[in-house]
């Protein structure tokens, strides 16, 4: 299906975001509130981030693993609701962290002896279809927690660097962490594809998101060292960031280890097949973030504190998404193309006819060319008012100074609507075929809501709403306008 061949809204929240559960948002009764709240308005796409096991920061764009969900979305009360699980709730005076593995182990428990054959065979089919990801991350997050959470490279040498032998061995001693690891991978993909089908039925598609770049610490790097530019002892050689730019003076070092493109592409790049498998299984459309990296990508050795002295390398882009279509016919992606485009990114993203993004907070600069620009806009693209790194749309319009403020106003035809309704508006009225909103915009909420400030390291990725914030004219409003501009399917 082409989720662009008509017009759609859609809006942005990651499922920690959702109210209800302890400590986060999880695949529980109000994820499903969330796509009857959807439903109701007419939207019909429910774009998250990442939902992979995240480090410490709880950052998803840096994952344990590409394949594995995070296990800080199970929700603990289904679990008690299928007879596994007899106390399934968190007390915020404790680890949360914690009491969370100790209901996890329970619920294990709990399906061993309750489960009935259906369930007993699903969990055996999910382990062995999932085998080629899953036998490495379960023995990767064993090892992981005997080790005190320490990163793989910071292992003993005879696990560090995989030792057949010796994970034989380790495999055998570890055998019951190994097999709770499985377990609640079983349950985050049980869960999400129950809530995806529900969501389906209703006529709401699930979009998701792909770190381009893999984290360093994760189960892919230590079990294919080959793929990534480490050395023998997995310390980086190469790594991912962007230039200079008008942003940054010495540009952005991520630090994530770069691929070693030829050896994939020798490999028929069967790590990206499988890793966008994994995520066709559980989303109806995916974005990939940072697409340009797939024509060029910035090279900085990894001895370099900042950005500045790195270069431009080329990618395989056309052998690369050739090779995916061929594998996975066709390809639901979104290339995530923002920032500095060359001709040559666009041409790659024409050529297999991804749509691109365009985000109204970077459209008025006062420049009539600005691509961001709804005049600019085209049908096979995704418009935003901002997203999960930009400020709410409402605190974004506080902190410009009046000659921007003046510039956007008058640009839309100096209506007196107050923000963010404003640009809410335009966005569903942009010619672009979806039109998406990051949930706080839907809630008209300031700065101190927003998701993440890029380049800092604490206090993201915590924010979620509460149905009290909610209203009747919020609803009224998101519904009118849904119908209004076309978007309602």
């Amino acid at each position: 299906m082409d989720v662009f061949a008509q017009r759609r809204a859609g809006v942005l929240l990651h499922p920690t975001s959702l109210p209800g559960a302890t400590g986060n948002g999880d695949l529980g009764a109000d994820a499903y509130r969330f796509v009857d709240f959807l439903s109701d308005c007419g939207i019909s796409v429910w774009q998250t981030l990442p939902l992979g096991p995240t480090h410490d920061d709880l950052s998803p764009y840096q994952c344990l693993s590409v394949h594995a969900g995070n296990v800080r979305l199970v929700s603990l009360q289904s679990l008690a609701e299928l007879g596994w699980l007899d106390d399934p709730h968190l007390d915020e005076t404790q680890s949360l962290e914690t009491q969370r593995k100790i209901r996890l182990v329970a619920a294990f428990n709990g399906f061993q002896r309750n489960a009935n054959d259906d369930d007993r065979q699903a969990f055996a089919r999910f382990s062995g279809e999932h085998a080629h990801w899953l036998d490495d991350y379960a023995l990767y997050q064993a090892l992981r927690t005997e080790n005190g959470g320490r990163a793989w490279y910071d292992w003993p040498e005879r696990i560090r660097n995989r030792r057949d032998s010796v994970l034989a061995e380790e495999r055998r001693r570890l055998a019951g962490a190994i097999e709770q690891v499985r377990f609640e991978q079983f349950l985050f993909y049980h869960q999400w594809r129950q809530l995806r089908q529900y969501a389906n039925d209703r006529g709401v598609l699930l979009f998701g998101d792909i770190p381009i770049f893999v984290a360093h610490d994760s189960a892919e790097v230590w079990a294919h060292r080959e793929w990534f530019c480490v050395d023998a002892k997995g310390g980086l050689e190469k790594v991912a960031g962007v230039p200079p730019d008008y942003f940054s003076a010495t540009g952005q070092r991520w630090g994530n280890p770069l691929y070693r493109w030829d050896v994939l592409e020798q490999d028929g790049f069967r790590c990206w097949i499988e890793r966008i498998r994994s995520q066709l299984e559980i989303f109806d459309l995916v974005r990939i973030d940072h697409f340009r990296g797939f024509e060029a990508f910035w090279e900085i050795d990894a001895d370099q504190e900042t950005a500045m002295n790195g270069r431009w390398v080329k990618a395989p882009g056309e052998a690369f998404f050739r090779t995916l279509e061929r594998e996975l016919g066709e390809l639901p992606l979104v290339a995530e193309d923002l920032g500095v485009i060359t001709p040559e990114v666009t041409a790659l993203r024409e050529q297999f006819r991804f749509p691109g993004m365009k985000i109204l907070q970077f459209a008025f600069d006062g420049t009539s060319d600005n691509p961001y620009l709804p005049h600019n806009h085209e049908s096979r693209c995704a418009v935003y008012t901002g997203t999960h790194d930009n400020n709410t749309s409402l605190g974004w319009y506080q902190d410009l100074d009046d000659g921007q403020r003046d510039c956007m106003r008058h640009y839309l035809g100096d209506s007196p609507e107050p923000m963010p309704w404003l640009l809410v508006r335009t966005a569903l009225s942009s010619v672009a075929s979806l039109a998406v909103l990051p949930m706080q915009d839907v809630l008209g909420l300031d700065g101190a809501h927003r998701m993440n400030v890029p380049g800092i390291s604490n206090d993201n990725w915590h924010w979620r709403f509460d149905w009290s914030q909610l209203q009747d004219e919020h609803r009224d409003r998101l519904r009118d306008w849904v119908a209004l501009y076309g978007r309602k399917v």
